[in-house]
């Protein structure tokens, strides 16, 4: 059994946990790094798949996320836009394919007021909202009491206008069912993006990609910690007290004064603690989970849809693949688009074989882009669903009536262990924005702490 004795012990190399633990570096404290993947990245991955590189896991930057935006500047990696050039795609409840430009769908006069009518009436609710604090608006019990779903269809009878409206943090964002979270738990995902507008806005939400794809930024982060990542290292117990920590995996022990758990907290239970945790922390944890999208990507011989003077943006809340879009790679002259299908849609077609479901979502995203996208010489499908560690995409939100109830013990420390994942951001809640926004601040307090 090797022994470890370091300043902090961060369990999770991803994005929060690196960033913590070269923040903490920095300061002048020595760090432990336990991964249980055999890699560093969490839910950033960026593999080569039948030739082809793809971002298995999380890849677009947005104008406001700052903290990823200083990152990648800091680590001298450079961006570049997605593909936009050209018409967008919608496809409505009869099935009619529409071309169209700009930000609003191309639906009938009366439904794209009922949409502009709500928009602004949520983008008034949004600025209200904290959302490192969004227990604390007046109306939280109330708007968390009540589901996405029933407040939408509470504003207008026009279906349509519900669907559109909602997808953005149902199935795009929080990938569950609409029925299945509360209003504010929607607002918050939507305060997380700095406004309702912003996050229905695909050029601004999904606006840069990395060269060489977004896990360079963990890759990056971890080469300045070298031999202090460890890898294949699940977490089995962590003792904790006054004392400090000590954490035991199959076959190394790590003493630290602090710890930071730098990953999804739907893997907490995988931990023995001991003591136990407190009961707040239990309660709160089993009201937590993750969502679910298959993240599709297909690799043509070319970007064909632009001939056709496509943009490869598309949408539509009738479509098994609910959005799509041209994920081309920097430099590539093949082409590639990059589909969803999430929350009850993603459970069906596991039911189905793998050849079913390859064709099923094909013929999806054929509806958009015509008959030619039915045959990629590349098809990958990202299932983070099955995947030890995540569980779920892209990140753990609560169920109804669990964020007003529990959210403000979130980042609240348990003696010794501190918490940092994008899954308790604020801003860039969910994305790697959060993650690296929850490692600072985690890394600053046990600074203030070390030195107090």
């Amino acid at each position: 059994m090797t022994e470890i004795n370091r300043d902090v012990l961060i369990v999770g190399a991803g994005a929060a946990g690196l960033t913590a633990a070269n923040e903490l570096r920095k300061a002048g404290l020595s760090v432990a790094v336990l991964e249980a993947r055999d890699r560093v990245g969490g839910r950033l991955w960026t593999d080569v798949i039948d030739g082809a590189m793809l971002e298995i896991g999380g890849q677009w930057v947005s104008p406001d996320q700052d903290a990823l935006i200083e990152t990648i500047d800091e680590l001298g990696l450079e961006t570049y836009s997605r593909y936009r050039e050209g018409d967008s795609v919608y496809i409505g409840p009869d099935g009619t394919v529409s071309r169209f430009t700009g930000e609003m769908f191309p639906v009938a006069p009366e439904t794209e007021r009922v949409i502009d009518e709500i928009t602004e009436r949520l983008d008034r609710m949004v600025a209200e909202i904290d959302p490192d604090s969004p227990w604390e608006h007046p109306n939280a019990a109330e708007w968390d009491a009540v589901t996405w779903d029933a407040w939408l269809r509470s504003q207008t009878d026009d279906d349509e206008a519900v669907r559109n409206l909602a997808f953005a943090t149902g199935s795009a964002m929080l990938t569950k069912p609409t029925h299945t979270f509360s209003l504010l738990q929607s607002l918050l995902m939507a305060a997380s993006a700095g406004s309702y507008s912003n996050l229905v806005d695909a050029d601004f939400i999904l606006d840069k990609r990395v060269v060489g794809g977004l896990q360079q930024v963990p890759l990056l982060l971890a080469e300045r910690l070298a031999e202090d990542v460890l890898l294949n290292q699940p977490v089995r117990t962590l003792e904790w007290g006054d004392a400090g920590v000590t954490a035991t995996t199959d076959d190394t022990t790590v003493r630290a004064r602090f710890a930071i758990l730098a990953h999804a907290p739907v893997l907490y239970d995988r931990i023995s603690f001991v003591p136990a945790l407190p009961r707040r922390q239990h309660q709160l944890h089993q009201h937590l989970s993750m969502g679910f999208v298959i993240k599709v990507h297909a690799v043509y011989d070319r970007p064909f849809w632009r001939e056709q003077g496509l943009s490869g943006t598309a949408f539509s809340p009738y479509e098994l693949s609910h959005e799509a879009y041209d994920n081309t790679n920097h430099g590539d002259e093949r082409g590639t688009l990059v589909g969803f299908v999430s929350d009850q849609n993603a459970d069906d077609l596991f039911t189905l074989s793998a050849e079913e479901r390859k064709e099923r979502i094909l013929e999806s995203l054929s509806h958009y882009y015509g008959p030619e996208a039915k045959n990629p010489v590349v098809y990958y499908e990202s299932d983070w669903g099955s995947e030890e560690w995540t569980r779920g995409a892209y990140a753990a939100s609560f169920d109804m009536g669990g964020l007003h109830r529990y959210g403000s013990d979130l980042r609240t420390p348990v003696g010794p262990i501190h918490f940092a994942c994008s899954d308790m951001a604020g801003a860039g809640y969910q994305h790697v924005d959060g993650a690296i926004r929850m490692g600072r601040l985690a890394a600053t307090r046990i600074i203030e702490q070390s030195r107090a």
